[in-house]
């Protein structure tokens, strides 16, 4: 079996890491290049860095803050916002990116998905999807979870991993930021469905819900950022707790 990965998250806005509550009430948690450091020191798996206005702000992502963290880590890095072409993510692997995430641009342009693939190789495209459910039905959402899409989470998921995409990135936006654990079942339900990896986001408060992640689903990676940001759950803690509950854990 495939060893899981722990991963945190780096939300960019206006230079800095910042993390809200079901994507509002956005809140400062610190310089990303301190932040990025200090996770390679605790054995973060890898590093994900979202530039969550830069869609909505129709710019594209802060490549000089992405050089300054590569230079600073020696873990797979993935870059997400704002890309929209097969040169924006270039811009971004050449900055020092290993892995690029698209989302909303991924949504409005289905086919940019394949030429990153093509282009970057598909190990190189993850496929981040916002997802919310209403009515009992998860949806995507998109422009950092502003705008509803009517698109089945389920169906995008498959639809990404056809075209392309070497993992998906699934945040629940009815669990962000609330820290009352993961939504196990749609999580569960995409992980079956796919034939690539899948990173769960959205919900992290306890290392007992990292557990039920891995033991309730097939995801292979959790990412989480506030109860990592301020030392809430220790990664180094963490990752024997779960070494205590016979997951595998790099």
């Amino acid at each position: 079996m495939l060893k899981k990965r722990i991963i945190p998250c780096l939300d960019i806005k206006d230079g800095r890491t910042v993390k809200g509550i079901k994507f509002l009430d956005i809140q400062d948690a610190g310089d990303p290049v301190v932040l990025a450091k200090r996770y390679v020191q605790e054995g973060a798996d890898e590093l994900v860095f979202l530039d969550i206005t830069a869609t909505q702000e129709k710019r594209k992502t802060w490549v000089a803050l992405v050089a300054r963290i590569a230079k600073e880590i020696n873990i797979p890095f993935t870059v997400g916002g704002g890309i929209n072409s097969v040169e924006d993510a270039k811009r971004l692997i050449d900055a020092g990116a290993d892995k690029i995430s698209i989302n909303s641009a991924a949504i409005k342009n289905p086919s940019l998905i394949s030429e990153l693939a093509i282009e970057l190789g598909s190990q190189c495209v993850v496929v981040a999807i916002d997802i919310k459910m209403e009515n009992e039905e998860w949806f995507v959402f998109i422009s950092g979870g502003q705008i509803a899409t009517g698109i089945k989470a389920l169906e995008w998921a498959k639809q990404a991993a056809f075209l392309g995409a070497g993992e998906l990135l699934i945040t629940s936006m009815n669990n962000d930021g609330t820290k009352n654990g993961f939504a196990l079942p749609i999580l569960d339900a995409i992980s079956k469905s796919v034939p690539i990896p899948v990173i769960a986001s959205g919900g992290a408060g306890t290392q007992e819900h990292f557990k039920d992640l891995f033991a309730q689903t097939q995801v292979s990676a959790a990412l989480a950022a506030s109860v990592f940001h301020f030392s809430e759950i220790s990664i180094p803690v963490l990752k024997n707790y779960l070494k205590t509950q016979h997951i595998p854990i790099r």
